[in-house]
């Protein structure tokens, strides 16, 4: 295995890496739930960012979150997408990067999670970082770097 010091490597920052806000599918928190479920089934993504009237980040919010708050005891309570808001069911408790961190602040913080989204320093939404563009510039890097060494 080739040990490589990180300061010695020149990586790119999140910046550099992250799909720009205009470009990502979101939610705001006042929405209903059915209308989140849609935005997501039609992305076909699995998660997508939360945010307020003042484009300030609040939060991620799930399709399991959402078939989770409608499974009733012996069937799903689809009623309920109506009557529920996207920040009633939401996670609040999920890591932000700002811009100006390395693409390693990015790659800890994407174990976890599939993508993390990029706030300023207001807390607006700017993007986000997904696993797999990190997963891209580290083979990028292998194939670039390391296998010529």
């Amino acid at each position: 295995m080739i040990s490589v010091q990180s300061n010695e490597l020149n990586f790119p920052v999140v910046e550099e890496l992250m799909i720009s806000s205009e470009k990502v599918a979101h939610v705001q928190v006042n929405n209903p739930l059915d209308h989140a479920l849609l935005v997501l089934l039609k992305t076909g993504y699995s998660a997508i960012p939360v945010l307020d009237a003042d484009n300030k980040f609040q939060g991620v919010v799930s399709k399991s979150m959402i078939l989770e708050e409608t499974l009733g005891i012996e069937q799903f309570e689809l009623n309920r997408l109506n009557d529920l808001t996207v920040e009633q069911v939401m996670n609040k408790e999920v890591p932000c990067l700002k811009k100006e961190n390395s693409m390693i602040d990015a790659l800890h913080k994407l174990i976890d999670h599939p993508f993390i989204c990029v706030t300023n320093a207001d807390e607006e939404f700017d993007g986000i970082i997904t696993r797999r563009t990190i997963l891209k510039q580290f083979s990028k890097y292998y194939h670039e770097t390391l296998k010529r060494a």
